[in-house]
């Protein structure tokens, strides 16, 4: 599953500058976050990573996009945007702690998302891992 930007005519549904999901092959977006992460791994620094593996509707952030948590709570990169990206910091430092990999949901109704943060609705699924240098 891999995300297009769709212009506001062609779907009604979807606010514009959002991302909609349709079945094609994965584009990799790791770039960002590589220098974060080979500071962070110079500095001795336990990391996790997590990835966009599919989105459900229309979502910020392409399926390959990627956010790196070092256990000090610094951040490089995004997988969403408003509440969520604070939500993901806390299941990848557990996931730092906890030395586990875990897949991850978030989704809302429309109106619920724009509220929380999620602007274009829909639904991401993540895969949060930790690193092991």
């Amino acid at each position: 599953m891999v995300a297009g930007l769709l212009p506001p005519a062609a779907d009604p549904g979807v606010r514009p500058g959002c991302v909609v999901a349709f079945r094609t092959r994965h584009t990799g977006r790791v770039k960002e976050i590589l220098a974060d992460l080979d500071r962070w791994q110079r500095q001795g620094k336990r990391v996790a990573v997590a990835r966009v593996v599919d989105i459900e509707g229309s979502g910020p952030r392409l399926p390959g996009a990627a956010m790196a948590v070092s256990e000090a709570g610094e951040v490089a990169g995004s997988v969403s945007g408003g509440c969520v990206e604070g939500a993901v910091v806390v299941e990848a430092l557990d996931a730092i702690e906890r030395g586990t990999r875990r897949i991850v949901t978030f989704g809302y109704s429309d109106d619920e998302a724009f509220a929380v943060g999620l602007t274009c609705g829909g639904t991401i699924h993540l895969f949060i891992e930790p690193l092991d240098w």
